[in-house]
């Protein structure tokens, strides 16, 4: 889940265009510039929601007709055929496992729903320890392989694409955008984002990153962005507590239980809002010393917001001073 507030402000000269819409359970919006020559919003809104619509019918977990809910539903040891996005998605994943020494992973589904936070659960409730070994069986990215052009499956491991799939969709739009023209543009799919070239005064695109509370919208910090995908993932929003103990729905693969330590959010910003999207979800797993070493040693460009008994304490990594986004306005 994204922390994101979107700035915009109206200029003059041409006309500043703002299409919405619902997408995966939440809202897209596009904001673009439209100069002479270039397309309406209403053409622009029907390539976007195309392209929402195709990424929906491949990835979505709460839909069975769904090209990886029909993997899903297959036993062990079956393969699938499946389209080059999805796999190209797979072996993305399988990379950021392979990273993380497999604390994320997007076999975590089943552990999801055992928690209470996936589209088959049932009770948001710590679940017994007999119940998580068996589900623990079923997850892990080792369990899946590629032969040609079909998935397969060792172990009846259901793979869950919400930590990249919203970046992958606002990656494609963001290049349908420049296919069509549409060069300063902020396009955004339930929190992930990415920004191009400058609004409609010529200021560029400047993003607030929230505060991590689920009371009321403070902003921490507001960055500028041009070019680059941004992500912010947080355990602030879905979450239950028992017996005093808060359990949020970021799992840590390797465990098979939530997170549990006091990074609250992380802000990643990466040329490809994919990427950016699934690093924010493995250095929010990894917490505030894995997740800041592992920021420092692949320079990824990071913003951390960690609990502390005073409020909130942040940190950035280099690469994230680097673009000059580790500055407050």
């Amino acid at each position: 889940m994204s922390l994101i507030t979107l700035l915009s402000a109206c200029g003059n000269g041409d006309s500043l265009e703002n299409i919405t819409g619902p997408t995966m359970g939440s809202t897209y919006s596009i904001k673009y510039v439209r100069q002479a020559g270039l397309p309406a919003a209403a053409g622009v809104q029907v390539e976007v929601e195309t392209i929402l619509a195709e990424v929906d019918r491949q990835l979505s977990t709460y839909r069975s007709d769904s090209d990886i809910d029909r993997f899903n539903q297959l036993p062990a040891n079956r393969c699938q055929a499946m389209p080059p996005s999805v796999l190209e998605l797979v072996r993305v994943g399988e990379q950021l496992s392979e990273q993380s020494d497999g604390s994320y992973d997007l076999t975590v589904e089943p552990l999801l729903n055992l928690w209470g936070f996936g589209p088959q659960a049932r009770d948001e409730k710590v679940p017994s320890a007999v119940a998580l070994a068996e589900v623990r069986q079923r997850v892990g990215h080792g369990h899946l392989r590629i032969e040609g052009n079909q998935l397969c499956k060792d172990a009846a491991v259901e793979v869950d694409f919400n930590s990249i799939a919203a970046g992958y969709a606002v990656d494609l739009i963001a290049a349908r955008l420049e296919a069509l023209g549409i060069h300063n543009y902020l396009a955004e799919a339930t929190g992930e984002l990415k920004a191009a070239g400058s609004k409609l005064d010529g200021s560029p695109w400047r993003i607030a990153l929230e505060e991590p509370r689920d009371d009321r919208q403070v902003a921490e910090r507001i960055v500028t962005i041009d070019g680059y995908g941004l992500s912010t993932s947080g355990d602030y929003r879905n979450y239950f507590e028992q017996g005093g103990q808060r359990y949020s729905h970021t799992f840590d693969a390797r465990t098979g239980a939530p997170v549990a330590h006091a990074l609250a959010s992380v802000t990643v910003i990466h040329p490809s809002a994919m990427m950016a999207d699934g690093l924010s979800t493995l250095l929010l797993i990894l917490g505030p010393e894995r997740g800041w070493d592992y920021a420092q040693k692949h320079d990824i460009a990071a913003f951390f917001v960690m609990r502390a008994d005073t409020g909130f304490v942040t940190r950035t990594s280099q690469a994230f001073e680097r673009l000059g986004a580790g500055k407050a306005e």
